[in-house]
């Protein structure tokens, strides 16, 4: 029988050391802070309260409890338009107090990587995303399934070793 699927933030909420997520597409679908930002609108990073939302409170109590949050993106390149977009939006993630790395999927031969984006809790809960193939969010499910926890752990941490931090990723 399949889990039932919490939201992100009880989810996080109960995670108690680490929450690393693997991002592999170049299009997540419409988004209206990408359009906003295809119109040539840039966030004011000293203004607070004009982009933070709740995603990013989630991320930063969770931080302040002392959970260790790391996000990895394989990426195309040359980058898509919504990867160039994402990017630039990543200030706000780095802000809440994750870290992000980005590796081009051309540095991912010899090794196996997952076929979904996922979140990975502590290293015993998985949450992993479908998608359709126009990037639009189609549903998730969970795993504690050892093997399948231990496959996403492994190929995240060589996605993360590979990869180079947001800071020194350049598009």
């Amino acid at each position: 029988m399949p889990l039932s699927v919490p939201p992100f933030s009880e989810l996080l909420a109960n995670t108690n050391e680490s929450a690393v997520h693997l991002e592999m597409r170049d299009d997540y679908g419409a988004n209206p802070r990408l359009e906003a930002w295809q119109r040539g609108e840039r966030v004011d990073w000293d203004n607070r309260e004009s982009w933070w939302h709740p995603f990013h409170q989630t991320i930063a109590d969770a931080v302040a409890r002392g959970v260790v949050i790391r996000r990895a993106r394989i990426v195309s390149e040359p980058v898509s338009e919504y990867i160039r977009w994402e990017h630039y939006a990543t200030n706000a993630n780095v802000i809440a107090g994750e870290e992000v790395r980005w590796l081009p999927r051309r540095q991912t031969a010899g090794f196996l990587v997952p076929a979904n984006d996922f979140w990975l809790f502590d290293g015993i809960l998985l949450r992993v995303h479908h998608f359709a193939g126009d990037g639009s969010h189609v549903t998730d499910e969970l795993s504690t399934d050892a093997e399948t926890l231990k496959m996403c752990s492994a190929a995240f941490e060589e996605i993360w070793q590979r990869a180079t931090p947001h800071s020194e990723y350049t598009i």
